[in-house]
């Protein structure tokens, strides 16, 4: 069974290995459990048989007008269960009432996102390679 929580107390950087699949460089689970402290919105899908966490979001906002969520990702093994789904659409309870609600995302995904009565946009980015694990 999935339990969902918006809770990141008392988890530990073990219970966040095998995320950010395919990155060249990933974030180490010390680093992951940073960015899931820093945020100011998260949700975490984990396997309560075994309490690891098998999924989370997140969403940077100014309380006011806009959010961003910056990362949606569910383990490999628990993909194709609908997890992802309750993800996003848990958090976008969580903002709604804000005006914008931003994200980016690769073409192929954005008829994921197009259920949840987002639209495809322009928009600019920036990368730096040499940070994307977020050591310094």
């Amino acid at each position: 069974m999935i339990a969902y929580t918006d809770s990141t107390e008392g988890i530990t950087p073990a219970q966040l290995v095998g995320f950010f699949v395919g990155w060249p460089d990933p974030p180490s689970p010390e680093t992951h459990l940073k960015l899931l402290l820093s945020s100011d919105h998260v949700v975490l899908a984990l396997d309560d048989q075994t309490g690891d966490i098998i999924g989370f979001i997140t969403a940077l906002s100014d309380g006011i007008l806009a959010a961003y969520i910056p990362l949606l990702e569910v383990l490999p093994l628990y993909q194709g269960q609908g997890i992802g789904s309750e993800l996003m659409r848990r958090m976008l309870e969580k903002l709604r009432g804000l005006y914008a609600i931003d994200l980016i995302c690769d073409p192929a995904l954005q008829l994921f996102y197009h259920r949840f009565g987002m639209q495809p946009y322009s928009g600019m980015i920036l990368r730096n390679p040499g940070r994307q694990s977020g050591s310094a």
